[in-house]
């Protein structure tokens, strides 16, 4: 997977950009300038929804009415292109076909990205752990999206009727049927995310060890109601006891306190947490450590290379970590934004380009 040139148009600040791409290449500039409006851009085309949680309204130009993004790119082992057009009327096109919408571009098109957003990852609570294993599992396990939301209901029901039984005990008969069944799809969930959480690790040890220069080990923790492990009807079994086991505990907060939705992943550094010990230098390199093992696990599981996407990353690392990143990221693209230009001249291979004021400057 590659992009080998991109025309943006009337996207935020920059009124017309085009650029041509290489293996790796480095986007620095000032801030405000544009560097994560390009990036954003390139990631629009997987079909995802901007990476910074803006609305589409938010990402045309002040004063524009529409913005145009259209990039060429290889990928399946042909050369393909792709077009979106934001405005009043959104217009999609991968090959001069038009589409329904931009998640049928997500299919030829795969990104991971990192974004400063991203290390709320460490630094908040559980739910962004959980939210970027489901959002990584989405990506390589077709009908993941199906059973977080069939979960989401049977949660809903059973809260609800914890909610009704405060009122009216004589429903106490039917809890331990949605015990059941938020046992069965809880199940589920909770063994795909210790699946991938056991093929993310050699990755994300690897990685972390190359950019700590060997000197620190990353390990990550799935941490449950019990200490789940075996099969999907064993993890079954074990939930289903926590969830009988929570009955009066529930029943005082009237909503559901033990289940996936709960459920934590400890990050740690040399076996110690990292939301409480570790530095910002560390926490940045956690999480870009595993945003990479991302990547390389998605290759493995779909046999398509994403690109990887890694706005402001330099920030808080030394000269030794961000020499890594420069030079030994392994994926078939990588794009970098970066502020200070003197970062960029320990680049050993590939591109820069100097954005100011939403356009490329000489």
């Amino acid at each position: 997977m590659k992009i080998n040139k991109i025309y943006v148009d009337g996207f935020r600040n920059i009124s017309a950009l085009e650029a041509e791409f290489e293996d790796t290449n480095i986007i620095w500039g000032e801030n405000a300038q544009g560097k994560t409006n390009l990036i954003e851009a390139i990631y629009l085309f997987t079909g995802a929804k901007s990476f910074r949680g803006a609305k589409e309204s938010q990402l045309i130009g002040f004063e524009r009415e529409s913005a145009k993004l259209k990039i060429e790119f290889e990928s399946n082992n042909r050369s393909q292109s792709a077009e979106i057009n934001l405005g009043k009327n959104k217009t999609v096109y991968l090959n001069g076909i038009k589409k329904k919408n931009t998640s049928a571009l997500g299919e030829e098109i795969k990104t991971v990205v990192f974004s400063p957003i991203h290390l709320s990852m460490i630094k908040e609570g559980p739910r962004e752990r959980r939210h970027f294993v489901d959002g990584a599992l989405c990506q390589i396990k077709s009908n993941y999206r199906k059973l977080l939301k069939e979960y989401q209901r049977a949660l809903i029901q059973r809260n609800t009727l914890l909610k009704d039984m405060y009122k009216n005990p004589e429903l106490d008969s039917l809890l331990y049927i949605w015990n059941q069944n938020l046992a069965k799809c809880g199940a589920k969930i909770i063994f795909q995310r210790l699946k991938y959480i056991e093929k993310l690790l050699p990755y994300v040890k690897d990685i972390f060890s190359g950019i700590s220069s060997n000197k620190e080990e990353l390990d990550l923790k799935y941490k449950g109601a019990a200490e789940y492990g075996g099969s999907v009807e064993n993890i079954e079994k074990q939930l289903l006891r926590a969830i009988n086991e929570s009955r009066g505990q529930d029943l005082l907060n009237r909503a559901t306190t033990v289940g996936p939705h709960r459920d934590d992943i400890d990050i740690l550094i040399n076996s110690k947490s990292a939301r409480i010990y570790a530095s910002q230098g560390q926490q940045r390199s956690a999480v870009i450590a595993i945003k990479l093992a991302e990547a390389s696990l998605l290759k493995e599981m779909t046999n398509a290379e994403p690109i990887a996407l890694l706005d402001d990353v330099m920030s808080e690392l030394d000269e030794k970590r961000q020499d890594y990143i420069l030079n030994n990221i392994k994926s078939s693209q990588v794009f970098i934004t970066c502020c200070d230009k003197e970062t960029i001249l320990r680049l050993k291979q590939g591109k820069t380009i100097h954005i100011e004021n939403g356009r490329i400057a000489d």
